[in-house]
């Protein structure tokens, strides 16, 4: 995941033109590659998981982020982040969207933990997006959503990054 992931994430952290007091929610992060890019810019950042091994081997890739208190990883999923209500600056999901089990949930509960006028922004190869994920965002009531395409290093497949700069 970090070698297949890792270029995308760190991607879309820069993408999301973070800022130094910034709280970012990381939904999936995986073995943690999106967690650093996103500790080096933001003031904290949270990867919720529900799989306790990539929540360890996050804890392993951010091991001193974790003791500093400038990363938190957090039990639980898209549809149950366990973060206070308006807390979140920016929103990432790196190729995990096509995981959610049910996708309004997590859009719901993506909307109840941004502060307004935050951020989203979710990543997923064209071959692997779940139908029509434009359409979704925008009937989860995301506004302003934009698409960019574009081709990660050493990988076929062109990623789409949905993002949105208002709820």
């Amino acid at each position: 995941m970090a070698r297949g992931n890792g270029a995308i994430e760190k991607h879309v952290v820069k993408m999301a033109r973070l800022q130094g007091k910034e709280h970012v929610m990381v939904l999936g992060p995986g073995p943690g590659v999106g967690l650093v890019a996103a500790a080096e810019r933001a003031a904290i950042v949270v990867g919720v998981d529900p799989s306790d091994t990539m929540l360890l081997a996050a804890r392993h890739h951010c091991g001193e982020l974790v003791e500093a208190g400038k990363v938190q990883l957090i039990r639980g999923d898209a549809a149950d982040t366990h973060q206070p209500d308006h807390s979140a600056s920016v929103v990432i999901s790196v190729n995990n969207v096509q995981l959610w089990a049910d996708r309004p949930a997590a859009y719901a509960e993506i909307r109840r933990v941004m502060k307004p006028a935050a951020r989203l922004l979710v990543s997923v190869s064209e071959k692997r997006a779940p139908g029509n994920l434009l359409a979704e965002l925008e009937s989860a009531g995301f506004s302003n959503v934009k698409v960019s395409t574009w081709d990660p290093p050493g990988r076929r497949t062109t990623a789409a990054a949905i993002y949105t700069a208002d709820r």
